[in-house]
């Protein structure tokens, strides 16, 4: 579980990442990353829609998406702001594989973009 202020709850940030970060998506998830310049710690969240399963099928997704968040947590850049979709075929299996391939993913544009500046 991560720590509360690690935890994107404010629909702004939300709308902020999913709308001018970067993206990375894999079969099953898609990742944004709004990097910001404020001195806080990088916090993340979830979107997981009905449109995924059932309530059962939704929380196992989840739980198992916060605890492969949390794996890689320590890589996201200080004031980032983590969100992870569910898309509608998301299945159980390698959630914790394709969340950390999209961090990674996320982490090696976001350098690639510092570099050209």
């Amino acid at each position: 579980m991560l720590a509360k202020s690690a935890r994107l709850t404010e629909s702004a940030d939300f709308a902020r990442a999913t709308k001018s970060g970067l993206r990375f998506s894999t079969q099953n998830f898609v990742g944004y990353l709004y990097p910001t310049n404020l001195h806080q710690p990088a916090r993340a969240g979830l979107i997981i829609s009905k449109n995924v399963g059932g309530s059962v099928t939704r929380h196992r997704i989840a739980r198992k998406a916060r605890h492969a968040i949390r794996d890689v947590y320590s890589q996201l850049p200080t004031g980032g702001l983590l969100v992870v979709r569910a898309l509608n075929s998301a299945n159980e299996a390698d959630v914790a594989e394709e969340i950390t391939k999209i961090v990674g993913q996320l982490l090696k544009k976001l350098s690639e973009k510092a570099d050209q500046k």
